[in-house]
């Protein structure tokens, strides 16, 4: 058999079949349904939002290094906005996370973006650990010392070492950020292809305005 007649088989057609799912009218939608109007349809994208100003403000202080935050003035500045953002960023991530949970947002063929979502927040976690253990601050190290024998107890200090500020920086900034990022915009992309899940259907029929007894 050819090779032409097999290439319909491999990797780059079924990806190609895969991207022509995504169209613009999926990818920046002009009309969505009416109960997108709740307000816990507002908690994904308050998620999103707080995001972005954790990344944009994260960037700005690995820029300029650890004197500059920890002296008064615009560092100290920046500094708050990414301590708040990471506040907002978590709270609005439980909301979303809870009401998706109560909503059953794995229905209707949406398992893989439920399972990207529960990933986000696992690694943003991680994160957000190591980001506390970078602030250079009195807090931080004391935490630092103190993690150090339950990350040695648990088996895993040998190659995740707390002590070591460069390698808890250089994951803080460069690792897990990244990953978070491609994780959720891998979740933004199936939410975009199967839209938002809508609510569970009511537990009876309308008939004529009445539902049946």
């Amino acid at each position: 058999m050819s090779s032409r007649k097999t290439a319909q088989g491999n990797w780059t057609a079924a990806l190609r079949a895969r991207l022509e799912d995504f169209t613009w009218d999926s990818l920046l939608p002009t009309e969505q349904p009416i109960y997108v109007r709740s307000v816990v349809y507002s908690f994904g994208a308050l998620t999103l939002g707080s995001l972005v100003l954790v990344v944009a403000s994260g960037i700005v202080l690995a820029a300029n290094g650890p004197f500059w935050w920890q002296t008064p003035g615009a560092g100290v500045f920046v500094r708050g906005l990414h301590y708040w953002g990471v506040q907002a960023f978590f709270f609005f991530m439980i909301l979303h996370l809870t009401a998706q949970f109560f909503m059953g947002s794995w229905r209707l063929g949406r398992a893989g973006t439920w399972v990207l979502g529960v990933l986000s927040f696992a690694v943003s976690v991680i994160t957000a650990f190591t980001g506390y253990l970078s602030r250079g601050d009195f807090f931080s190290q004391w935490n630092q010392v103190q993690s150090k024998d339950a990350f040695n107890g648990a088996g895993i200090g040998g190659w995740f070492n707390v002590l070591n500020n460069g390698q808890i920086y250089g994951l803080h900034i460069a690792v897990l950020p990244a990953v978070l990022v491609v994780l959720v915009t891998l979740h933004l992309l199936l939410v975009r292809r199967h839209g938002v899940v809508p609510p569970y259907p009511a537990d009876h029929q309308s008939d004529g305005g009445e539902g049946k007894r």
